[in-house]
């Protein structure tokens, strides 16, 4: 991340498949910043191969914005790891953090550079626009706020670096949504620093985008629970009055490329298990004693003929299979990659139409 000795602040933007138009919005407000002297880099963590040919179109027309690409689709979302891979190559002072669905006032960089103390962190008050506004093409000041935010909306925030780097960046336990950005304002205040709420005037304006809820059709990686365990994860960072974090994996990893193109390879070693509670905690331990080399796991449910044969044997008290419904598989499997794998390279799918489950990861040495 290059700079020269007038930037004081970095810039991080995280994108996975947001509309391009959105995109462009972003970016092209931080173009107009009255003041150029930062660095803004724009992490990719794991779009679709035809969007992100799009999106390098669109950034010829944003020379200014480092962009950096990771090849992790068919993965959870982890926002905090793409910041962290931008936070690890950060040599300004200050390190921001930003969302791409947001457009800046053309003094918000000016005016962060005022507020900018080694001590303090600063984060900003949202205003959001109407899904019609949003659809607008107007400068900054001329879109409409439909309703402000408060000081509960911490997505968009300035630290000190090397205070960030001491606490090992935010926390990559947390996939999925939610409560990365307030847990990372806890552990500030843990550590000393005064984390302060700019509300005089709204200097970034967050444009309407739909919600990406769940649809049975979707392979994609989803935990049911996982943004209800990211809370209650939250609140015992505040309760243990924590700082520092990432301890036990190594933060802000860039994924290595061909590591992964090593998941498209034929696969020596493919597992099929059943809906079995036994046969899933064998396989998840016997993951540990397996290393360099590429693994692919299948999982299948039980039919249902074989599900009434184990409910009578259960009936008889004979000795029956511990069948596990295929959704609390899913949800076991990806708690064990966030906890213990999530810098493997791996690709995770469940086919919920015909209830299955298929997951490769190259297992490192």
């Amino acid at each position: 991340m290059k700079h020269t000795v007038t930037e004081n602040i970095s810039m991080v933007l995280t994108n996975r498949n947001r509309d391009l138009r959105i995109v462009k919005q972003c970016l092209t407000s931080l173009k107009k910043q009255s003041e150029q002297s930062f660095v803004c880099t724009l992490v990719d963590y794991g779009s679709d191969a035809n969007y992100l040919n799009d999106l390098k179109k669109l950034l010829q027309d944003f020379p200014k914005i480092n962009f950096v690409s990771c090849e992790v689709s068919g993965q959870l979302w982890n926002k905090c790891r793409a910041i962290n891979i931008a936070l690890k190559a950060c040599e300004t002072p200050y390190f921001m953090v930003g969302d791409i669905d947001l457009m800046f006032h053309p003094d918000f960089i000016k005016t962060a550079n005022t507020l900018a103390k080694p001590s303090e962190v600063h984060y900003f008050l949202y205003g959001f626009l109407s899904e019609a506004e949003s659809k607008l093409n107007k400068e900054f000041i001329d879109y409409n706020v439909d309703f402000p935010g408060n000081n509960e909306v911490t997505g968009n925030t300035m630290f000190p670096t090397e205070v960030l780097k001491k606490l090992n960046g935010y926390d990559e336990f947390y996939h999925g949504w939610g409560a990365e950005d307030t847990d990372i304002h806890i552990r500030m205040k843990n550590q000393g620093l005064s984390v302060n709420f700019y509300d005089k005037e709204i200097l970034v304006k967050h444009q309407w985008h739909p919600k990406a809820y769940r649809s049975k059709l979707s392979k994609h990686p989803f935990h049911s629970q996982l943004e209800r365990i990211n809370h209650v994860y939250m609140n015992f960072t505040e309760a243990s009055k924590r700082t520092q974090v990432n301890q036990d994996l190594e933060w802000g990893k860039l994924p290595v490329t061909k590591h992964y193109n090593q998941l498209n390879n034929a696969c020596e070693k493919t597992f099929h298990l059943k809906a079995s509670n036994l046969e899933l905690k064998a396989f998840l331990a016997q993951i540990h004693n397996i290393k360099d080399e590429v693994i692919q796991l299948k999982i299948t449910d039980f039919s249902s003929s074989e599900k009434l044969k184990n409910n009578m044997k259960k009936l008889l008290r004979k000795k029956s299979i511990p069948v596990l419904a295929m959704e609390t598989i899913n949800n076991i499997i990806l708690e064990e990659i966030i906890i213990k794998f999530r810098n493997n390279p791996y690709k995770y799918q469940f086919d919920r139409t015909e209830n299955q489950i298929e997951l490769t990861m190259y297992c490192e040495a």
